[in-house]
């Protein structure tokens, strides 16, 4: 009659699910449809340069997530702390060393395009030219996106979320017209392409500033002295490069995968691999949208001592994670051909090459699900450490070395098979864990999730009807067990 029945718990996880969901779902699919009519407009064979220039994307991103992400958690512990001249100090220092980031990355990126172009193309020297062209119009728009997603972070923080959505969704889809405009109207090809995403960038920076006209803001710009500035700086990067050092990871994993794509398997290879990362933004949809409604609800249960409860959102969560994932597995595995309808895929040479990677790549879309969802798992019960050797682990060091072994070994299908060796590895890793903590614990703490059980004589765990007999009556009969109610 009183046993916990979870409804609660089930409701509060689909509260928070949906909205998340939803918010992933808009930026996951503006990039995924922004590929499709640039392959659609152009032909398949230009997101070969698309996906080599990959890498500076995720540097960009490294970038402002140290930097704005970082400076905006620091400003929150200040804005808790009623700090408001240290709040507004990171603030300052973190938007202004972003926007003066930003313009650097824009110099230098025209000034030595050609030089950047032959170090990106190192494997494939006859693409240079279209990498150039592409380069130069997308970084362009680099201060602006260091802008506007850094001063997402701290609208944000300052209880004003809605507006960085809005902004960031209406720069996706600016950035899908624009492709339409400048690529069929103004015949501008792959630097139609590159343009339309800065001009989303642009138009996301404006959108964003109108947080500058809400009354309800409370982080302004204040002027520091040289030493005080770069005092907060050292402080923000250290605080945001664990976050960030993902794209780092991703920064290095794309560089080198390129490399080995284009010397093993060719431009072909290189068309494969980007219709492959590109149709990791339909999986991410689901990986992002469970593991952020998971994280916050967890963290909260783990540190109240609900076990029970942790047990059941991550075991929900997966559910999710894993079913998805095979979903998207099993349909790409046995039906590649509808990615290749979607990315317009008709050279011949092509058609292959990317029928056989998605199908060997897809293979890896399980084991992506579970390594993602256990690394916000891991800093939901503060493990952070561990949070962040899976992410060195899965992200950088494992498909680089299967990479460069099975390509050597066996050519470009070895490249393909190395993203799931590594999902593979790194859950192995994770299994062993596990097991050795569960022993060093003396069965403290079980399973692969590494949870501890309730413990009978302090926790207080039934479901009743919210009345007072219900309650009376459940006190009596548990009061002569329970010394301690929590």
């Amino acid at each position: 009659m009183y046993e916990r029945n979870y409804k609660l718990l089930r409701a509060k996880f689909s509260e928070f699910f949906l909205p998340t969901l939803f918010t992933s779902m808009a930026g996951n699919i503006c990039l995924f449809v922004d590929g499709l009519i640039v392959s659609f407009l152009i032909g398949a064979s230009n997101l070969a340069p698309i996906q080599i220039v990959a890498p500076v994307i995720t540097f960009v991103n490294l970038i402002y997530w140290m930097i704005g992400l970082g400076g905006s958690v620091l400003c929150s512990v200040a804005k808790a702390e009623f700090d408001d001249e240290k709040s507004n100090s990171y603030f300052s220092v973190s938007i202004i060393s972003l926007i003066s980031i930003g313009v650097l990355i824009t110099v230098i990126g025209l000034l030595f395009s050609g030089s950047i172009a032959q170090f990106l193309c190192s494997s494939q020297p006859e693409l240079v030219s279209q990498v150039s062209q592409y380069f130069i119009a997308l970084v362009i728009g680099m201060p602006f996106l260091c802008y506007m997603m850094s001063l997402s972070y701290f609208i944000r923080a300052d209880g004003i979320p809605q507006l960085p959505f809005r902004a960031i969704l209406i720069a996706n889809i600016v950035n899908i017209c624009f492709d339409i405009i400048y690529i069929k109207f103004f015949n501008l090809g792959l630097t139609g392409a590159a343009l339309a995403t800065s001009t989303g960038y642009l138009v996301g920076s404006i959108l964003i500033s109108y947080y500058f006209f809400k009354k309800e803001r409370t982080l302004e710009f204040i002027k520091l002295k040289a030493n005080a500035f770069f005092k907060f700086i050292k402080k923000i990067v250290t605080s945001g490069f664990s976050s960030a050092s993902t794209q780092l990871y991703l920064t290095l994993k794309l560089l080198v995968i390129n490399f080995l794509v284009g010397l093993y398997v060719g431009k072909s290879g290189v068309v494969a691999f980007g219709i492959c990362y590109n149709s990791l933004f339909i999986l991410y949809i689901f990986l992002i949208g469970t593991a952020q409604t998971m994280s916050p609800i967890v963290s909260v249960y783990f540190k109240e001592e609900d076990y029970s409860g942790v047990d059941y959102i991550i075991k929900r969560s997966l559910k999710i994670v894993v079913a998805s994932s095979l979903a998207l597995s099993v349909l790409f595995i046995f039906y590649p051909q509808a990615l290749l309808f979607l990315y317009s895929v008709k050279d011949p040479a092509d058609v292959p090459v990317v029928l056989n990677a998605l199908r060997i790549f897809a293979i890896s879309y399980v084991g992506t699900a579970i390594t993602f969802l256990y690394t916000f798992y891991a800093q939901a019960i503060q493990k952070n450490r561990l949070s962040t050797i899976i992410s060195l682990l899965e992200g950088f060091l494992l498909p680089i070395s299967a990479a460069v072994i099975l390509s050597f070994a066996i050519g470009g299908n070895g490249i393909w098979i190395s993203f799931a060796i590594a999902e593979l590895l790194t859950i192995l890793f994770i299994f062993a864990y596990s097991r050795n903590i569960n022993k060093k614990t003396n069965g403290e703490y079980t399973g692969f999730f590494i949870n501890k059980h309730n413990d009978d004589e302090r926790v207080f765990e039934y479901t009743i009807n919210g009345n007072i007999e219900e309650a009376v009556n459940l006190l009596q009969r548990k009061s002569q067990k329970l010394p301690y109610l929590g």
